[in-house]
C-alpha cells in the first residue's frame, strides 16, 4: 500500500466527516463508523480518469470520460448513509460510472448489482473491481431505468444520475421496508436528492434531503442490446 495515498485517503475521510456534520441539520446523517471504514478502505485514485490522480482525494466530483463523473466523496457518503446498508442486504445501483460507489457498498452489504448504460465504463468498472479483489459486485451494461429485475427484490436502490421523476420500473424491485435514494430534477442547477421508504402497501414515502448536481439519467436507444458483464 502506498503510504502517501493512504494518508491522503484518511484526510479525505476526515473532511467528509466534517462536511456531513455541518449538513446534519438538513440531512439527518453523520458519517457512521461502518461507512467511514469503507471509504477509508477504497483507493479512490484507482477510480478516476488517468491524469486525474492528483485530485482524487479532493472532495469534489471529477470527470471519468464519456461526459460522466465520479461523484463528490461527501455526496457518495451521504447517499450511502441514506441507503442504510446492512450486512446481508442486496442492493441495486443504477449508474456504475467508474465503480467507486459500488466499491464502497461492497464493504457494507452482501451483494451489489450495478447497471451502467455506457459499455466502456461498465467493462472498466468490472475490471477495476476484479483487480481489487471485490467479488460481491456484479456489473451489467444496460438501461438503468429498467433496473435489474432478475435479482429483485432489493433491500435498497441507489441511483447516481438525475431523473425528472422516479423511474417507474424501480419501485416494484424494492422490498417493503427498503429504501430508494436518487436525485430528481431535469435542470443541472435545480436537482434535489430524495430518499423514499417503501411501505407495506407498496407506496413510497419520500422526502427531499439536499440540493445536488448530477449528470442526467439517460435511457438506452430502443435498439440497445444490453448484455451482462460480471466480475464475480
Amino acid at each position: 500500500m502506498d503510504e502517501h495515498e493512504e494518508i491522503r485517503r484518511q484526510h479525505l475521510v476526515q473532511r467528509v466527516a466534517h462536511e456531513l456534520r455541518s449538513l446534519e441539520g438538513r440531512t439527518g446523517c453523520r458519517l457512521s463508523p461502518d461507512v467511514e471504514a469503507a471509504m477509508g478502505a477504497v483507493p479512490r485514485h484507482l477510480f478516476v480518469a488517468r491524469g486525474m490522480e492528483p485530485a482524487a482525494y479532493d472532495d469534489t466530483a471529477l470527470p471519468i470520460g464519456w461526459q460522466q463523473t465520479i461523484s463528490q466523496p461527501t455526496v457518495v457518503a451521504l447517499m450511502t448513509e441514506l441507503l442504510r446498508p446492512r450486512k446481508g442486504h442486496i442492493v441495486l445501483e443504477v449508474g456504475t460510472g467508474s465503480g467507486y460507489q459500488a466499491a464502497i457498498l461492497s464493504h457494507l452489504v452482501e451483494r451489489v448489482y450495478t447497471v451502467e448504460r455506457i459499455p466502456q465504463l461498465a467493462e472498466q468498472a468490472a475490471e477495476r473491481l476484479k483487480h481489487l479483489g471485490i467479488s460481491n459486485v456484479e456489473v451489467r451494461w444496460g438501461d438503468g431505468r429498467r433496473g435489474w429485475p432478475e435479482h429483485a427484490p432489493y433491500d435498497g436502490i441507489v441511483v447516481t444520475a438525475a431523473a425528472e421523476r422516479t423511474p417507474s420500473e424501480l419501485p416494484p424491485q424494492l422490498k417493503a421496508g427498503g429504501r430508494l435514494v436518487l436525485p430528481l430534477g431535469n435542470h443541472p442547477l435545480a436537482q434535489e436528492l430524495w430518499v423514499f421508504d417503501k411501505t407495506e402497501d407498496g407506496s413510497l414515502d419520500g422526502r427531499s434531503v439536499l440540493a445536488v448536481a448530477f449528470v442526467p439519467l439517460v435511457s438506452l436507444p430502443a435498439d440497445g442490446n444490453p448484455s451482462p458483464r460480471a466480475n464475480g
